[in-house]
């Protein structure tokens, strides 16, 4: 309708922020039963705790050896695995309707507490957790949704969408209690990159690389900020000048009219099927197979089989959700152990 014939204007965004916001406090107090929610203070752990300070510098009590950790986030998820601790609670892979596709031989058998940024207050409040690990990946620029979790439980900001994965994987290990642990976890990722990095150095020095997911008929960027780019950078793997920089949000959309920016050398090509976060249930793998069904798909596309690197039978199909999402170390490990399979 028209706005000169609606006969009442739209709330101001500030009103109805806050109206929005006390209806979430209210459905979490009425479906759930939060004691904390009639007061104004958060959710204390019992026991033997520590004192931590996450990365927008709260700083808090969280327990000093969690036994009922939530984990809301794809880092967080990966991070806390790493360090030898199992969720009880996750939330679905970005654009899956399971947890990440690469480390479901990990956490497949975890409960699912909500998706990427939409968090179910109530499943997460009954799974009683004695600690939520969130970041910049699943609550981003939400303050609303961080007031609600921490009246469940102490819930700890790791690190922000963007920011390099070994500095959200320590605060991880910080609000765990598991800083040794992840030094060993981060030496051994290192001593796995100098020895790629030897075994491709004389073979693809002057080769560049280019990471894509198709998604709904096109091509996004994987730039140098996100986990593909930093393994790339990690190996001394050259990205395409166009592409040698840091993008803008999760990845970076590229039309049909401007598909020749995908190209270069070698392409890793993955995709996270059809679904999306606005539309979960579309369908699709993020998987291997689920690449190569996006692949034919592609070559469909005016001028995608002109690429070089489809010319040259450089394009290589790739578990999605392993290089065009978001992770921690074992995502980094695993992305070092795909370039040598493919290359090598």
């Amino acid at each position: 309708m028209p706005r000169t014939a609606s006969p009442r204007p739209p709330a101001p965004r500030r009103l109805r922020t806050v109206r929005a916001l006390a209806a979430l406090i209210a459905l979490a107090c009425l479906t759930v039963g939060l004691t904390a929610c009639g007061g104004s203070g958060n959710a204390e752990p019992t026991g033997e705790t520590r004192t931590v300070t996450d990365v927008e510098g709260t700083e808090m009590l969280v327990p000093a050896d969690p036994q009922r950790v939530v984990a809301l986030s794809e880092p967080a998820l990966d991070g806390a695995l790493a360090l030898g601790i199992t969720p009880i609670g996750t939330i679905s892979g970005r654009g899956q309707k399971g947890v990440p596709h690469y480390l479901a031989d990990k956490a497949g058998d975890i409960p699912l507490l909500g998706g990427v940024a939409q968090p179910n207050y109530d499943v997460i409040a009954n799974a009683k957790p004695d600690l939520i690990l969130v970041d910049g990946t699943s609550i981003n620029n939400n303050p609303e949704a961080i007031e609600i979790l921490r009246k469940i439980a102490p819930t700890y900001y790791a690190g922000y969408a963007g920011a390099d994965w070994r500095g959200t994987f320590t605060n991880i290990a910080d609000a765990l209690n598991k800083a040794d642990e992840a030094e060993a976890v981060i030496a051994d990722y290192d001593t796995a990159v100098a020895s790629a990095r030897k075994q491709l150095k004389d073979t693809y020095s002057n080769d560049t690389f280019s990471v894509v997911r198709w998604q709904g008929g096109s091509a996004s960027l994987i730039l140098n900020e996100l986990p593909g780019g930093i393994a790339l950078a990690d190996l001394g793997l050259k990205r395409p000048a166009g592409q040698d920089r840091r993008g803008r949000g999760h990845s970076e959309p590229v039309s049909l009219e401007n598909l020749a920016t995908i190209d270069a050398d070698h392409m890793f090509f993955g995709t996270l099927g059809g679904s999306s976060q606005g539309n979960p249930d579309a369908g699709g793998t993020s998987d291997v197979t689920g690449a190569e069904k996006a692949l034919a798909a592609a070559e469909k596309v005016p001028g995608f089989t002109d690429l070089e690197a489809y010319r040259a039978g450089h394009v290589m199909p790739v578990d999605g959700s392993l290089w065009t999402s978001t992770g921690g170390p074992i995502l980094m490990q695993r992305l070092i152990d795909d370039v040598l399979r493919s290359l090598t």
